[in-house]
């Protein structure tokens, strides 16, 4: 599987740690499935924005790329994103990259316009199949290309004459540096061969990024490049597209200033991966409130079984475990379009149900319940485990709790506590979970016993 990463001139935003969890998740669950897994995440560190950046800060390009790559692996660590097993960058592979224009040139795909190097589009009869695209339309629909070199206003750069200030390399065309979309198809060529299983990258790379790698990877190397592509939806942030104009540009260091990283990580992962999400305060911590519900089953279950043993991990475990009743719809969930909203759903289905189950503790511990008990904490566990979540103790994930806000009234509680004993005792288990949870978003915690329900502030 090869993703496209970051552009190395800038912190990366919550855009860029959805696409970073979406990827690592689909990557957990495919070697937990049992697959052999060779993943492939690049850095662009050449590029327009990286060069006015190091300007502005009177330092070399290759000086701020590394400091925004150590940047990214700094949040991206505390996201709980695992590192790729090739992480290259771009200018790693300039040789590369000039041995491929040079096969365009030949197979007379590509051509020389002074200095630069330009794939031509109509030389390539697949152009536009992946995004669904006709080359007609887009000719005519297309303004005035600026660069009269082009041959078609669609034809894009192979090779760029360097300019003043900029770094550059030899080739057989002049000093320059290579296009953006021709690194993509270099790198993941390098590792990978000429085709692959999985392309990966955001939606807002499918055009025209991900069709120009795919036209001039096939025309230098046959094959089919990608046999699967993989683009996650858009992040918004209170309905509005991130702008730094419009003051609501969310890093990710931003973000975990104010919520704990597993809870950043299960907001990413509540909607299908292909559909745009929106980020609120309002729908963040409501996840909050359901993650601290999870955290405080996990809590209960050590103060009556005690803390879970090792765990197997997220490799194969979940091969041969598909006929498992859990793990079986987990499976299918995954299985039908990396579906983990849907995963999201079973986790806290498996919560309630345990929940349940230390209702009936409260009448005596037997050795069949506290089996059950541990069996269903270890599925939880090793199911959330893919999904990059509950990797944290109780009192660990308590104490790196943001402080959830204003307190509600006592008064408040008391009434919501008695609307949902009523529930309880009408049997409505739907209408009681949904004011346990409406008090979770409150940062109100209940604890049902013999004695009746208690409740506390959380943290």
């Amino acid at each position: 599987m090869y993703v496209c990463g970051v552009t190395v001139y800038d912190l990366c935003h919550i855009g860029h740690a959805r696409s970073a969890i979406v990827f690592d998740v689909l990557v957990r669950y495919l070697r937990g499935r049992g697959f052999e897994v060779t993943y492939v995440r690049n850095f662009t560190d050449v590029d327009d924005k990286i060069i006015e950046r190091a300007n502005q800060a009177g330092k070399d390009t290759d000086v701020i790329a590394r400091e925004y790559i150590d940047a990214f692996y700094e949040d991206m660590g505390r996201l709980g994103v695992l590192k790729a097993d090739h992480e290259p960058r771009a200018t790693e592979h300039v040789k590369g990259m000039i041995e491929m224009i040079s096969t365009l040139l030949d197979r007379g795909v590509a051509y020389v316009a002074g200095k630069d190097v330009y794939f031509s589009v109509e030389k390539y009869q697949g152009y536009g199949k992946l995004s669904g695209r006709k080359l007609e339309d887009m000719k005519a629909g297309s303004r005035i290309a600026v660069d009269k070199k082009k041959r078609h206003p669609m034809d894009f750069a192979l090779w760029k004459e360097a300019k003043p200030g900029e770094p550059f390399w030899p080739s057989p065309w002049g000093e320059g540096r290579p296009g953006w979309h021709l690194e993509c198809s270099v790198m993941s060529n390098h590792y990978l061969g000429s085709t692959f299983d999985i392309h990966g990258g955001g939606k807002d790379l499918l055009f025209p990024h991900h069709e120009n790698e795919r036209a001039q990877s096939i025309s230098a190397n046959g094959g089919e490049f990608a046999r699967y592509w993989v683009h996650n939806g858009f992040v918004t942030v209170d309905s509005e597209k991130m702008s730094k104009s419009l003051g609501n540009f969310l890093t990710i260091r931003d973000a975990l200033e104010q919520y704990h990283p597993e809870i950043l990580r299960l907001f990413l992962l509540s909607k299908h991966y292909r559909t745009p999400i929106d980020f609120s305060k309002d729908v963040v911590s409501a996840l909050q409130a359901g993650l601290v519900r999870i955290y405080r089953t996990l809590q209960k279950l050590e103060g009556l079984i005690g803390r879970p043993g090792t765990l197997q991990g997220d490799r194969d475990f979940l091969a041969g475990n598909e006929g498992h009743p859990f793990f079986g719809e987990f499976v299918r969930l995954m299985d039908d379009d990396f579906n983990t909203a849907g995963a999201v759903g079973l986790i806290f289905e498996k919560v309630r149900t345990l929940n349940r189950a230390m209702e009936d503790a409260g009448e005596g511990m037997n050795g069949p319940l506290e089996r059950a008990l541990n069996e269903g904490r270890e599925q939880l566990l090793l199911v959330a485990g893919i999904l990059g979540f509950l990797q944290e103790s109780p009192e660990d994930f308590f104490n790196g709790l943001v402080d959830p806000g204003q307190e509600p009234e006592p008064e408040e509680i008391r009434k919501m506590v008695n609307e949902r004993r009523a529930a309880r005792v009408e049997k409505d288990w739907a209408r009681a979970d949904a004011i346990r949870d409406r008090l979770m978003e409150k940062g109100v915690i209940l604890e049902d016993g013999p004695q009746g329900t208690t409740w506390r502030l959380d943290v």
